[in-house]
């Protein structure tokens, strides 16, 4: 499925970087994933920090995946925080219950390539991508959705 044109987003510190992530939270639906790209140290933890504690509270503690590969989090709808970084195979991702948490809430996935040339064989029509550059000593945010984010990503204000 093609994604929507994109939008690029200013992020100047990790505040900005904090609140894009709240922005995209309350748009989210059961079924739906967002996937984040960008080198290492660009911000997708701190963008997927602000997503998590939006749905959930703001003191939440969301330590980054990157040993336990996945954090699961009560919230509304469910949310599961996959960082695929240290994945050697595509179809590990079953393997950590990546099709169960979209079955049950949504994800967020740091690293997504790590799924293969084609993410979308793993994951449902409804997705919003955002890719982290440096820019400056900030970082800029290129925002874009497929299936329901075509739409949705209107209605996102940062």
């Amino acid at each position: 499925m093609p994604e929507s044109a994109a939008v690029t987003l200013a992020l100047p510190d990790a505040d900005a970087t904090t609140r894009l992530g709240a922005a995209i939270a309350p748009l989210l639906a059961p079924g739906e994933a967002v996937l984040l790209y960008g080198p290492l140290g660009m911000g997708k933890s701190t963008l997927a920090r602000g997503l998590i504690r939006a749905l959930t509270r703001p003191d939440e503690d969301v330590p980054s995946p990157t040993f336990t590969l996945v954090q699961f989090y009560e919230s509304d709808p469910p949310v599961a925080h996959f960082d695929l970084y240290r994945l050697t195979r595509a179809e590990e991702a079953a393997e950590i219950g990546l099709d169960e948490a979209l079955d049950e809430g949504c994800a967020v996935i740091e690293w997504p390539e790590r799924l293969g040339d084609d993410p979308s064989a793993w994951l449902g029509p409804d997705r919003l991508t955002v890719r982290l550059v440096e820019e400056g000593p900030g970082r800029v945010a290129t925002v874009s959705g497929a299936g329901a984010w075509d739409s949705k990503l209107k209605s996102l204000h940062v």
